[in-house]
């Protein structure tokens, strides 16, 4: 169904994740590292996954076949969440966000903030999608933030693995939940935009115009922006922060770093000087050792084809020498992993 989510009651097994595995892009899967030094690196390796292997058929076209497994994927999740239904809950959150003219007249002294998430849609099997629209095809557009939580977005993009979002992380996204912990403390935290990456620059020129209006219309003081993947939305994290400024509300932009290996290249595609504050995920170019595992579930056929790695990963001794850009939520652009740096 299409309903609209985000109230009401949500059952959630925290702890636990539904991994798909295949090979979708060969360049583009990633490594889930549950012990080695890239445990480190991966939240997944801190969670319960049920992996489910598919394999296709001979001649599958690769959407049909990430589609395929999308909806395994999901079908399973919520086959488990089935069958915890009649369990008592070991925690509950209360999660509420009132209406804007309520909202406004509840923190009048505080600053009404509001969350920019750029979502992923350069197509190609680069795609996200909203209540079941392919996120190239919407306008920029306001949701409560409960939505996420409860599964308005779900990934379907085989993009470089240290900084796609799976829709485990749109479900559980830090940005959010932390902004509703400062919600009428130092904040008022006043709804969740999303505005997506298309190629074109029209498309682009488009979305940052409606996503600064948005902000206008809300009347904000303060914005978070994420940014999803690197490259070419680099231009659209500077489009939409330097004209969001123009409307004079403050932004901080949340991003991960393509610095180069010894961390001298310039980060981003892009910069401007409304850019002033940025929060880094992290250099997706660093190297890592992985040592050979005993256990490995998927496949290692195409390890040395993913993005971040090369022909001269694979080691003698098995282990493998890859960048971070791997490991699947490594660099993530929202804040989901457990490392950080002062």
């Amino acid at each position: 169904g299409v309903d609209t989510v985000g109230s009401g009651k949500t059952l959630a097994l925290k702890g636990m994740a539904v991994v798909t595995t295949g090979p979708i892009v060969n360049f583009q899967e990633g490594v889930i590292d549950m012990s080695g030094p890239g445990a480190d690196y991966t939240p997944f390796s801190k969670t319960l996954n049920l992996c489910v292997i598919c394999e296709p058929y001979e001649n599958v076209e690769k959407h049909q076949y990430e589609s395929a497994l999308r909806m395994v994927g999901l079908k399973l999740a919520a086959h488990i969440a089935e069958l915890a239904k009649d369990l008592q809950p070991e925690e509950s959150t209360v999660y509420e966000t009132p209406d804007l003219l309520e909202g406004m007249k509840a923190y009048p002294e505080l600053p009404r903030v509001a969350y920019v998430q750029m979502l992923q849609s350069q197509g190609l099997l680069h795609d996200t999608y909203v209540y079941g629209v392919d996120a190239k095809k919407i306008l920029p557009t306001i949701l409560y933030p409960t939505e996420s939580m409860d599964g308005a977005i779900l990934s379907g993009n085989c993009v470089s693995a240290c900084d796609k979002n799976p829709t485990y992380i749109h479900e559980n996204n830090p940005i959010v939940e932390d902004l509703f912990a400062q919600h009428g403390k130092t904040i008022n935290f006043v709804a969740h935009v999303i505005t997506n990456e298309n190629v074109f620059l029209a498309d682009k020129e488009r979305s940052s115009n409606q996503t600064a209006k948005l902000c206008k219309m809300l009347g904000l003081d303060g914005v978070i922006i994420s940014e999803e993947g690197f490259g070419n939305p680099d231009t659209d994290l500077i489009m939409n922060c330097k004209k969001i400024e123009a409307e004079g509300i403050k932004t901080v932009v949340v991003t991960d770093e393509y610095a180069g290996r010894d961390g001298k290249s310039q980060s981003l595609a892009d910069a401007d000087q409304a850019a002033d504050a940025l929060v880094s995920g992290g250099n997706a170019n660093e190297l890592v050792r992985l040592p050979k595992l005993d256990k490995v579930i998927g496949t290692m056929e195409y390890i040395s084809k993913i993005a971040g790695s090369s022909d001269k990963a694979l080691q003698e001794d098995g282990s493998i020498e890859v960048e971070l850009q791997v490991i699947t939520g490594a660099t993530s652009e929202v804040g989901f992993n457990k490392l950080s740096a002062r």
